[in-house]
């Protein structure tokens, strides 16, 4: 019996495993080939400058299975004129070919037909295809407005303030916009501190920036009183229309003036100190307590003490460095003598101000 049992527990054995053989042959449902399509295009943009248009995008990585895409992709650009619609452009402009993952771009001019005549919408699109030149459809629509720009500015010129950089142009009639293009060509070293660590630190100012001046091609002018001083700018300005074609927001914008450069060098003193009061100390050792405003300037090192008698000469009485409080005693006074007192404003680049207005004041006698 034993053995009977035995050779019936091998056979369940063998036929167990017999089946599990054969449910690991079993192919699986069928899977529809890749096409390989890469991934449509989704954040084309688009900018017009005078006459010409530049477009950017990114390239997918990606196909449209989620696999990874190799070579270069071919990129048709396109572009239709009038409002926009869905379907084939009207023009194809050129075809590029694109690693994937890349940073697109590209810029045209535009035709005199294109670039004349009333505002109007002119979109254009990308397009990626496979080696058999099948696509996932055109990218997002970029609009820009094809028709006659705004003129170029003229006059463009500079000049740094105490306040900041002032531009100036020929004031030009009409509605139009001015925006500045300011791109930061050198900075001047920075003092490394432990002050300057830490989530309230100053932040690196931008390599570039942009000005809007609302309607500002009549006015001629501009400060831009976001620079630092000791860094060199280099600035270029254009008019811009802002237009509604078609319900659509939009902006044509004019060429760029030739580039100027400005270098913002610190030689304005501080600010003339004011509210200066004398106030004269009784006593055996007879004193003038001197106070006043204290000056505002972000580069202030200090302030400078001046006195006089019987309207002579001015004399500095402050020690050599500068004084940080706006405060002092004048301890070398004699009873029964009137001092002219006066204060100047001192910069971290040395610049003086002007003195302020004369304060007097008479030392009681005992």
């Amino acid at each position: 019996m034993p053995h009977k049992f035995a050779g019936m527990a091998l056979a369940v054995a063998g036929l167990a495993a017999g089946f599990v053989l054969a449910g690991c042959g079993t192919p699986g449902a069928p899977q529809a080939p890749s096409l390989n399509l890469p991934g449509r295009v989704t954040g084309l943009a688009a900018t017009r400058t005078g006459d010409e248009v530049s477009l950017t995008w990114a390239m997918p990585k990606k196909n449209t299975d989620k696999l990874l895409l190799k070579g270069n992709i071919p990129v048709r650009v396109c572009r239709k004129e009038g409002p926009e619609q869905p379907g084939a452009c009207d023009t194809t402009t050129a075809t590029l070919f694109l690693a994937p993952g890349a940073e697109g771009s590209f810029t045209e001019t535009l035709r005199p037909p294109l670039a004349s005549g009333a505002p109007r919408p002119l979109a254009y699109f990308v397009e990626l295809t496979n080696k058999n030149g099948r696509s996932a459809g055109l990218s997002n629509a970029a609009v820009v407005v094809a028709g006659e720009a705004p003129a170029a500015l003229d006059g463009v010129a500079a000049q740094v303030r105490k306040g900041g950089i002032v531009l100036r142009w020929t004031p030009v009639s009409g509605s139009d916009s001015i925006r500045l293009h300011r791109k930061l060509l050198s900075a001047a070293p920075e003092a490394k501190s432990k002050t300057q660590a830490g989530p309230f630190a100053s932040q690196p100012e931008p390599a570039e920036q942009n000005l809007l001046v609302e309607a500002g091609a009549a006015a001629g002018r501009v400060l831009d009183k976001d620079i630092l001083f000791g860094r060199t700018y280099e600035y270029r300005a254009q008019r811009v229309a802002r237009l509604t074609v078609d319900g659509q927001k939009l902006e044509l914008a004019g060429p760029l003036s030739a580039p100027l450069r400005v270098e913002a060098l610190d030689v304005f003193p501080p600010a003339v100190p004011t509210g200066l009061a004398a106030v004269a100390n009784e006593g055996a050792e007879p004193s003038i307590d001197l106070s006043w405003q204290p000056d505002t300037d972000a580069d202030l090192a200090g302030y400078a003490v001046y006195r006089r008698e019987n309207g002579g000469a001015w004399q500095r009485i402050s020690p050599a460095l500068p004084l940080v409080p706006p405060a002092f005693r004048d301890s070398h006074v004699q009873s029964g003598h009137t001092y002219g007192y006066a204060v100047s404003a001192i910069d971290q680049g040395g610049h003086e101000s002007a003195r302020s207005v004369e304060a007097e004041e008479t030392v009681p006698n005992p």
